[in-house]
């Protein structure tokens, strides 16, 4: 049987970027407005990060090409700000989350996981907090969001999407299996394009109709995923909120339109994303032994090299092009013409631990690896 003891939070923000750019813009508010850069100043290139409710009427969602957006509402308006601005709203809103727990998964910008059995506030209803969160963050920021209350993660992020926008749901013990039943199967997280189709063709139409199968049945069609859909059916999802994942790397891309083709550009390119990464990999006190370099061309062909070296690679802009360049100069020409670059160090370890480095050999002798 599920644990019932937690009490999760999941805050999902209400159409995030979009709201960012109506903060900035009010009229926008009225209109069809989609994030992206307008596909008819780009070529037909780009990609939809969000578009508001409006927009989403005639078909428009994430991660559509900007130009399939435009076809499908030629009225809209397109807005990009550039992901500095949504970071850092998004910085905003979790510091309001740390008000009430340390216990906080970040899913992306606009949305978390907290867990507040034990909180910063000793509230003992989740209610309360989940009130108190969605209150502070318009008075803060003056953007809306939703949020879903359970007694685990799977629950509270299905309520979070029940009521949007500027709702709150609340799916406890009594009332899950209810609420499961009546869910389309499309709604179930992890049921997607390809699964979808494979559960409709065996009748599973809904949280009862996977109610009624068993656990050998369901992973014989579906493998592990089945053993997890049988316990989504009943409410059950073990899985904690994991706060205190190790964070494996830390990086910066930029992607270019039109595409840059000297030497210079691709120079002060990488001069600006190393000092990003420089920026970050300071604020969160880390420090790594492998530098990444990722390329990608005019034509999409995509490259990555790096170097690896015994020692921890110094927190420095100027290393981290130097060390970039002797990569790029064994990459394909970039005359050709580049749409991204990117850099990435990996094998990170906190500041607190560093090996000690005895010169001997001025520097010479810095043993390195470089592999594709």
């Amino acid at each position: 049987m599920a644990s019932v003891s937690r009490k999760v939070i999941h805050v999902d923000m209400d159409a995030f970027y979009a709201s960012i750019e109506e903060r900035k813009e009010p009229a926008l508010k009225t209109k069809p407005l989609i994030v992206a850069r307008d596909p008819r100043t780009t070529g037909g290139r780009g990609v939809v990060s969000t578009a508001n409710y409006q927009a989403r009427k005639f078909g428009v969602h994430s991660a559509m090409s900007a130009q399939k957006a435009l076809e499908l509402c030629p009225q809209a308006v397109f807005r990009f700000s550039g992901f500095d601005l949504y970071r850092s709203v998004s910085n905003q809103i979790h510091q309001i989350f740390y008000e009430f727990t340390d216990a906080v998964e970040s899913v992306a910008l606009d949305e978390a996981y907290l867990d507040v059995t034990h909180n910063k506030r000793h509230l003992t209803d989740p209610i309360q907090i989940a009130r108190m969160i969605q209150t502070k963050i318009w008075q803060t920021t003056h953007l809306t969001c939703s949020v879903g209350v359970s007694y685990n993660k799977f629950l509270a992020k299905e309520a979070s999407d029940y009521a949007k926008p500027v709702g709150i749901t609340i799916i406890d013990q009594r009332d899950a299996v209810e609420f499961l039943k009546k869910l389309p199967i499309q709604k179930f997280r992890g049921v997607g394009k390809k699964t979808a189709p494979k559960l409709e063709a065996l009748n599973i139409e809904t949280g009862e109709d996977l109610l009624k199968w068993s656990q050998m049945d369901l992973m014989k069609h579906f493998g592990k995923f089945g053993y997890i859909l049988y316990e989504r059916a009943r409410g059950i999802d073990h899985r904690p909120v994991e706060y205190q994942r190790i964070r494996k790397s830390i990086g910066k891309e930029r992607t270019f339109g039109p595409e840059i083709d000297t030497a210079a550009e691709v120079d002060t390119q990488l001069r600006r994303i190393a000092q990003m990464v420089v920026k970050t990999m300071a604020a969160k006190k880390k420090h790594g032994k492998t530098l990444v370099l990722k390329i990608r061309y005019k034509d999409f062909s995509t490259f990555t090299k790096r170097i690896t070296f015994a020692d921890y690679i110094k927190n420095d802009a100027t290393e981290y092009v130097t060390l970039a360049s002797d990569l790029l100069a064994e990459m394909p020409d970039i005359s050709t013409g580049v749409r991204l670059l990117g850099i990435t160090i990996t094998n990170l370890a906190d500041l607190s631990y560093e090996n000690i480095s005895l010169n001997l050999f001025n520097g010479e002798a810095r043993s390195n690896s470089r592999f594709n």
